[in-house]
């Protein structure tokens, strides 16, 4: 399944095998705290983001730089 988000203004897809409004919203309140509150990696990651995937309760941050990918907790 592949919906898209909106980050910064751009529009990043996410892939998923089952992907739920309680999960897409847990993603997006997520992101949102660590664009305010997170370290500087996990704001360069964002911040080069090209796709998320959803993976049971994490959720991998694929960014154009492969070392910056990151996995993020959902829970």
């Amino acid at each position: 399944m592949k919906v898209f988000v909106t980050i910064e203004n751009k529009q990043i897809p996410v892939f998923a095998d089952n992907l739920n409004k309680k999960t897409l919203k847990l993603l997006k309140t997520a992101l949102d705290n660590k664009l305010e509150t997170g370290r500087h990696a996990l704001k360069k990651c964002l911040q080069t983001l090209i796709s998320i995937e959803v993976v049971g309760c994490e959720a991998i941050l694929h960014s154009i730089n492969e070392r910056d990918t990151l996995a993020l907790s959902l829970y």
